[in-house]
């Protein structure tokens, strides 16, 4: 039973909402629901529709009559699902295993409706007997469904046609089988040093932990965490990941180990690969991290350094996966510094067929290097990369804005001039309002609320940053899994 909805499906939901408040409604119901599929123009419930041969206008307007009309001044701020509705929702899910689908989409959404007005779920559709006068039950749309499989013929194009897309635009199980071993020995320095595979596999396996479905191959074993950095999520979530795995870490602060002056990173790594089973290494310079993995004879992992922040991106993507149900063909907009996760998210997204674009002040541009890198990487992918100096420009039609702190560790002189410098890099209701009405907002934490990010937006109805949050410990969970 797939739980992942297709946008046009949460574009659906969202209209429902809009359908409610706009009559004073607290709750959605299932009418509202119904009123939020006739929105837009190639869906899989509109496709059903046409074929059927049912004037879509004529459907609305039978609808609404049924509904009381709205009194003036009763509009609400925001409306719920009723319990009715979330009966819809639920069996929407159901239909895909009749379907055979991986994904829920408005064709689910729609037989959901149809079967329960026949089977007289609490309050049904309103006007279902005029409905049934019409031709649309349950049925009928099932049979159309089977022949035409909307959802997969009508798909939006990046030009704003349609298109019959692959299935990999849609989560499927990947060409690695996600077992827990399968990258056993490995070490992730860089979101690079994993294939297009790997990373889905990654995502699978993850998506099985997170379930509950937690293996337990870290029994005996020992993860050490070098921190020349503070942290909060890292360290939290790799120290949480090991023990849930069954095994234990152990902290090694910057004082602790001194690595390059107290001692040499490779006698520090070689001496820790007789003790531990994996490092997670958090440092300053690249050098240092990918100089200590050469050395080391176990799994290493990069837990942020100045140039990348895989696990960070890795995270970020699964979480997009998970609410967006898709990454191929988003549009990805980074509002901020060229920074270690500016920079992985860049190298990582042309993989998953994700857009990128990189807003910033035209002097916090990427090197000519990393332009002619991520360039390639989007041009073998079918993506676009793009450098932008205007937020609103950049934010036009955006899937997913993404920010960060104007200052990162290490830069903390800079404090004064990056403030000026960055004060209309802001993620804030401007920005929202160019994007797309669904737009996920995204940021890795900490946060300065007020500065790169209203604090309004943080806590907003498009934010998904606590979930990001909690997906560090579930991708690193996941990562500890496939090495060990």
């Amino acid at each position: 039973m797939a739980t992942q909805f297709t946008r046009n499906g949460r574009k659906a939901m969202l209209w429902a909402q809009v359908e409610a408040m706009r009559r004073g409604e607290s709750y959605v119901e299932s009418e509202h629901l119904l009123l939020g599929l006739l929105h837009g123009e190639e869906t899989g419930a509109l496709r059903v529709l046409d074929q059927l041969g049912l004037d879509t206008e004529h459907i609305i307007e039978t609808i609404r009559m049924t509904l009381k009309p709205a009194a003036a001044g009763t509009r609400v701020e925001t409306s719920q699902l009723s319990p009715t509705a979330k009966k819809i929702v639920q069996q929407a899910r159901r239909e895909t295993e009749q379907t055979a689908d991986d994904y829920v989409g408005t064709e689910h959404l729609l037989l959901a409706l149809l079967r329960g007005g026949e089977n007289g779920v609490d309050r049904t559709v309103g006007g279902w007997d005029e409905m049934k006068t019409l031709g649309l039950t349950y049925a009928r749309a099932a049979g159309v469904l089977s022949k035409i499989r909307p959802e997969a013929i009508y798909y939006p194009s990046d030009n704003g046609g349609v298109r019959a897309p692959s299935r990999a635009t849609l989560p499927t199980r990947p060409a690695v089988a996600a077992r827990p071993g399968f990258l056993k020995g490995r070490s992730l320095l860089s979101v690079g040093d994993l294939s297009t595979d790997e990373i889905k596999a990654l995502f699978e396996l993850t998506r099985e932990i997170k379930s509950g479905r937690t293996p337990k191959n870290g029994e005996g074993k020992t993860l050490a965490l070098i921190f020349e950095k503070p942290s909060l999520r890292t360290r939290v979530t790799f120290t949480v990941a090991m023990n849930r795995l069954g095994g234990q870490s152990v902290y090694l602060g910057k004082e602790e180990v001194g690595l390059g002056t107290r001692e040499t990173v490779s006698d520090v790594a070689q001496c820790l690969s007789r003790w531990v089973d994996a490092v997670a290494i958090r440092t300053f310079h690249h050098s240092t991290a990918a100089e200590f993995a050469k050395t080391a004879s176990i799994p290493v992992f990069n837990g942020l350094t100045d140039d990348e922040h895989p696990c960070q991106a890795l995270a970020d993507f699964y979480t997009i996966l998970e609410q967006r149900s898709e990454t191929a063909g988003m549009k990805l907009v980074f509002v901020g510094d060229t920074n270690n996760v500016s920079l992985s998210l860049m190298r990582l997204a042309p993989r998953l067929g994700t857009h990128f674009t990189l807003c910033c002040p035209p002097e916090y541009a990427p090197p000519e290097a990393i332009v002619r890198e991520v360039s390639s990487l989007a041009k073998a992918h079918g993506t676009r990369f793009e450098v932008s100096h205007d937020p609103l420009t950049a934010s036009d039609d955006a899937d997913i804005l993404y920010t960060d702190v104007w200052t990162s560790m290490g830069q903390e002189k800079e404090t004064a001039r990056r403030e000026k410098d960055f004060a209309r890099f802001q993620i804030n209701g401007d920005l929202i309002r160019e994007a797309k009405d669904d737009v996920l907002v995204l940021h890795c934490l900490p946060a300065h609320r007020g500065e790169e990010i209203a604090g309004d937006i943080i806590d907003g109805p498009h934010a998904g940053i606590f979930d990001q949050a909690e997906n560090r410990l579930h991708i690193q969970q996941a990562l500890l899994a496939a090495v060990l």
